[in-house]
């Protein structure tokens, strides 16, 4: 999983790099459009537009009022226009694609926008309130101005959350909340932080370079600490006050996001976007059926093959009870995690001509987080503020943390898995920076699940254990398709939904509550994984079955990752594309 922050349909947007796009060869108008759009996007989204450089935005938080974005709105509608009267006859095939793309994003940004996803800013265990933590993390400090930098961005915060809270009383007011079961994980999240925040938020001043004076870096402790203490803390605490007192007895009475009005056409929205096709839901559902029924039956022989003797159920008590499956201590499990993401790189050139130059760590997600956390998530880094990606290790309740799953969950989230993509994508510095950072779920996530059977093609999975927990870790994305269409559109309470993962995984109670919470929280999002990955072992077979021993899996991967995160029927376009170009070589 990728951890993002919701700011508003504004993150929708992908922002510009510095400078902007410029094209040598096609169409200009077309290059004038996308340039004027990555302007906007630059304004509106001073996060990503910071991570290429800019060091002014490095001072700047987004403005997540809904004022700015019915401006941002009136931006798109205007871009749009201009965009139409671009003619798509006689466009080379990059600004063809450039075009259409440029064109979805604008209609699915100002539909989000009319929907207005900014009345939900909490979910399970986060919200606004922990953007503050996720930037502290995530901020390197190499410089005085890097320093001054992160005071600003400090000082900013206290409108950051008042926008937000306005935002979350409209959700109250139109009805549009999240339930109980979530609110209350948020809730304690917000009153936890009350104790650490000071100490997180002083995390990028902790460890400063010499080359700043040590009296400077004192003062820069002192003026953050006084800006802490007067000015965020405060206004947290009246986020506590308000989630107590306002939103938790507004909170919705059902789980599902059909249940809140305009829920249909909203999750609908949400479906289309997070897959990037035209599935229904009850498509989707029968889907995830499936592939349930498949994926059971792999688990069975990969049951057989351990040699126990019993059935299915058994075989889950034995693996959720033996401690043989379990790190005893935090060290030990990162310790595991850092060796297979070490022999997971080792085999990397047997699979892909292009790897990225940036490297990545892995870390302990912070205690306060842990526990309504999953179990690992993925945080990108950036070549020009010096920022390695980062592998996020969840080592809370490692009763609950299997072993046996940990190679999976490692090549998801590092190699070749979410580090490997995104950071590639960052360095297609020949396309469009709206194309280079582009966030396809379907694509991002599909490929991060696509990865976890890459395990297989590196050798990682050593015992029938660790096939049969990444078999567990396929069929928690099947169950999800299940899961996610049952509670948002069929009206499921939260037992049907377990049902799946506990009848069909491997996986703890403790991590299916914490991934129940976050479907709950987050409608459609966990519909991606399946989707995407389910795309590219198609086009995978497809190019197999056409070129066969001339089929190159280090050039297939170069091609399906060499357009950044795309659509998936832009996906399918390419890629056959490209085998139809292998098979004409050929010849």
């Amino acid at each position: 999983m990728i951890r993002t922050i919701a700011v508003c349909a504004a993150t929708l947007l992908a922002v510009a790099s510095t400078p902007a796009f410029s094209q040598q060869r096609g169409n200009r108008t077309l290059a004038t459009v996308i340039a004027a759009y990555e302007e906007t996007a630059r304004r509106y989204d001073p996060l990503t537009s910071a991570s290429e450089g800019d060091r002014a935005a490095l001072r700047r938080l987004p403005d997540a009022s809904r004022e700015s974005e019915m401006a941002l709105r009136g931006e798109l509608v205007a871009l749009k226009a201009r965009l139409e009267r671009v003619p798509t006859r006689g466009l080379n095939s990059e600004d063809a694609l450039n075009r259409s793309y440029l064109m979805r994003v604008l209609d699915q940004s100002i539909e989000g926008i009319d929907l207005d996803f900014g009345r939900a800013p909490i979910s399970n265990g986060d919200g606004f309130f922990t953007f503050g933590d996720y930037l502290a993390y995530t901020t390197p400090i190499q410089s005085g101005d890097d320093a001054e930098a992160w005071i600003a961005r400090l000082e900013a915060m206290p409108t950051y959350y008042r926008q937000s809270l306005a935002n979350a009383r409209r959700g109250v007011e139109t009805g549009y909340t999240q339930p109980r079961i979530v609110v209350d994980r948020a809730l304690a999240v917000a009153r936890a932080q009350v104790e650490t925040m000071e100490t997180t938020l002083l995390t990028p001043l902790a460890s400063m370079p010499d080359s700043i004076p040590a009296a400077q870096q004192e003062q820069y402790r002192t003026r953050a600490r006084s800006v802490i203490r007067d000015q965020i803390l405060p206004v947290h605490r009246e986020t506590v006050t308000f989630i107590e007192r306002e939103y938790l007895p507004a909170a919705r009475q059902g789980l599902g996001l059909r249940s809140v009005p305009g829920g249909e056409t909203l999750y609908r929205y949400l479906v289309r976007s997070y897959t990037t096709t035209d599935m229904t839901p009850e498509q989707i559902h029968e889907l995830g059926n499936q592939e349930v029924a498949r994926i059971r039956g792999l688990m069975e022989e990969e049951i057989r093959a351990s040699g126990f003797r019993g059935n299915f159920a058994a075989f889950q008590r034995f693996l959720r009870t033996d401690r043989q499956f379990y790190a005893q201590s935090p060290e030990e499990l990162i310790h595991h995690a850092s060796e297979i993401a070490k022999r997971a790189d080792g085999q990397l050139p047997r699979l892909f001509g292009t790897l990225p130059r940036l490297s990545y760590g892995i870390r302990v997600i912070p205690a306060e987080q842990a526990e309504s956390s999953t179990t690992a998530y993925y945080t990108q880094g950036s070549a020009a503020l010096g920022q390695s990606g980062t592998y996020w290790v969840n080592t809370s309740r490692l009763d609950q943390r299997p072993l046996y799953e940990l190679p999976a969950l490692t090549v998801h989230e590092a190699m070749p898995g979410h580090h490997l993509q995104i950071s590639r994508a960052q360095e297609l510095g020949e396309l469009p920076y709206f194309r280079r950072n582009a966030f396809e779920t379907a694509f991002v996530e599909g490929w991060g699940l696509y990865s976890e059977s890459l395990g297989e093609d590196m050798g990682l999975y050593r015992t029938p254990y660790e096939r049969f927990g990444r078999l567990s870790y396929e069929m928690w994305r099947a169950c999800r398709l299940v899961a996610d269409t049952g509670i948002h559109w069929m009206g499921w309470d939260i037992e049907q939904a377990r049902r799946c993962f506990a009848e069909n995984s491997a996986l703890s109670p403790h991590n299916i509550q914490t991934e129940l919470e976050r479907y709950i929280a987050t409608p459609g999002q966990a519909l991606a994984y399946k989707i995407g990955e389910l795309t590219m072992q198609r086009l995978r077979r497809e190019a197999t079955t056409a070129l066969g021993d001339r089929f190159d899996i280090r050039a297939f991967h170069d091609e399906l990752l060499s357009a950044g995160a795309v659509p998936m029927d832009v996906l399918e376009q390419r890629m056959r594309a490209w085998t139809a170009r292998q098979q004409e070589a050929a010849r």
